[in-house]
This record gives C-alpha cells, structure tokens and sequence, in this order.
C-alpha cells in the first residue's frame, strides 16, 4: 500500500518529464533548439520531436510571408520637391540561425524594426535619383523594384528574404499642397484663356472672310446690274434713235407730249410763260381762233394739232 502511494507521484512526473520532451513543429514554422543559449539543432520540417527537458528548449518562428507597413517619410527627389511617402513590405524568415543571431530574443519585431530602416533608407536612395513627376507618374513598377533589389540585399544579412515592396501613398506635405493647386489651378486658368484667345482670334478670321467674301458678291452684283442697266439703256437709245430717225417730227411731237404730261401732272399747277412760247408748239396751228379749219398733213407725214385760243 505505502509503494503504491509512492509509485503514482513518480508515475506523474515520469510523465511530465516525458511530455516536456516532446515538442512539435508544423508547416508554418521553423524551430530552433537551444540548449543554455546556444543553437544545437533546426528542425524546420513538421513532426513531432524530442529535447531534453529541463536543460534545452524550442523557440519558434513563423516560416509564413509576412507584411510590414512602412511609416510615412519624406523624400527629396532630384528636382528637390519634398514628397511624402509610405510604403509596405511582403518578406520571410530565409535562415532561422542567422535570423536568431542578428536579432536574439527580440524575434519578429527586432527585425520589422530594423527592416523597416533598411526599406526607408532604399526609398530614400532610389526616389532620391529620379524627378518628381516619375515618382507621381502611374508608371513605378521600375523604382519598387531597385527598392526591393537594394533592401534585399541589405536584409540578408539578417536572415531575412525581402520579396516584395510597394509604393502607397506619394503626396505632397500638407504644407505644399495649397501652394501646389493655386499653381495647377493658375496654370489651368492661362491655358482655357490661351484657348479662348485662340477661338477668338479664329472666330475674327471667319467673320473677316465672311465680310470680305459679302463685298465681293455685293461688288459683283452692282457690276452685272450696271452691266444690265448700260445693255438696257443703250438698247433704249437705240430705238429711240431709230425712231428719231424714221420720223423725227413724230419723234419731237411725241416728245413734247410727255413734256406736257410730266409739266401738268401735280396739283395746283401754274405756269407763267408767253404765248408764242415754244412749249405751245404743238398747241397752235393753221387753224385760226374759231377751229373750223381741217388739220393737214405736214411735209414730214405727221398732223398738226390745232392750235390753243390764245389768252
């Protein structure tokens, strides 16, 4: 009975020495055994596996890719234009000893701290070398690529195995930026006035093509009109030079008939001349005061009307 009282106290601790022998690794990590400090074995394959208790022990690390969000820097690119940037990193764990010796007990966040002054310090290298507007642009798959080749050169020394980095965010300082949109916006401002100059400018060719090309048709017009009206009067010159000549007592008869007809159209009309004024030519005649006698032919053909009493 007293053995056996003894017996199930021992069997406790064999089994708890047993179990803190026992240690596993899955595929998401690397284990380093130590023993008093130093390194004695890597187990970096999953399984379970042994130690010594009390006297080694496991310290684990995360075999996965991990992120690192950077914080926000400024830069100066070559045109020194202050720009603030921030940016984020994708690494592992590549050697688990060199891992453990460059950053001791601290483990992952002894070395986000020290990755992240070797990524700031390959943003500030790279950007550094070019212009702002490269650095703005939508194209810099080229720049993140000499940060990620110069930080992972840089991170090997730590065991570390930097894979990607990418750009976040590239502003100007909040100080800059109202400076920066009044220059965009006065910018903007010259070339719509520059634009409206333009239109301008071709809107007063068009109108004086316009004008010059109405003075042409106008001057064109007038010249076939006065063209047309020389026709129409040397034509009527014609005839009446025709029919002068046929007849030109006629002519001179019908002549002063329109004269006559013109003289007494209006209202009112009075007019002081002599009788024997040739305007009454052809209102006088052979005929004496009473009009018994019959008008005759003259030597030319035509008739003599008989003369007006006289007044």
């Amino acid at each position: 009975m007293a053995r056996s009282l003894y017996l199930v106290p021992a069997l406790v601790v064999a089994l708890g020495i047993a179990a803190s022998s026992l240690f596993t690794v899955d595929e998401r990590e690397k284990a380093l055994v130590l023993q008093f400090g130093e390194l004695i074995n890597v187990q970096d394959k999953p399984g379970l596996y042994f130690k010594i208790p009390l006297i080694q022990n496991v310290v684990k690390y995360d075999d996965r890719i991990l992120s690192l969000p950077t914080q926000p820097i400024e830069v100066t690119p070559l045109d020194d234009r202050r720009l603030v940037v921030d940016a984020f990193a994708r690494w592992r764990i590549s050697d688990v000893v060199a891992f453990r010796q460059a950053v001791g007990t601290d483990g992952i966040r002894a070395a986000e701290t020290r990755l992240d002054s070797i990524i700031n310090a390959s943003i500030r290298q790279v950007l550094g070398s070019e212009p702002s507007t490269r650095v703005l642009s939508a194209d810099r798959t080229p720049m993140m690529n000499r940060i990620r080749d110069i930080a992972k050169r840089e991170a090997a020394a730590l065991g570390v195995d930097v894979i990607d980095v990418r750009l976040t965010r590239t502003d100007l300082p909040e100080q800059n930026l109202a400076a920066t949109f009044a220059r965009m916006r006065a910018e903007r401002e010259r070339e719509a006035a520059d634009e409206v100059a333009r239109g301008g400018e071709a809107a007063q060719r068009v109108t004086a093509a316009a004008d010059r090309q109405v003075v042409v048709l106008t001057s064109d017009a007038r010249r076939q009109a006065e063209i047309v009206r020389g026709e129409a009067d040397a034509e009527r010159n014609r005839i009446y030079a025709e029919a002068f000549g046929r007849d030109p007592e006629f002519f001179a008869f019908s002549r002063s008939l329109t004269s006559y007809e013109r003289a007494m159209k209006g209202e009112n009309t009075s007019m002081v001349m002599r009788p024997d004024s040739t305007f009454f030519e052809y209102l006088r005649s052979d005929m004496g005061i009473d009009g018994d006698a019959p008008a005759h032919p003259s030597a030319a053909g035509s008739t003599t009307l008989p003369a007006a009493p006289a007044p």
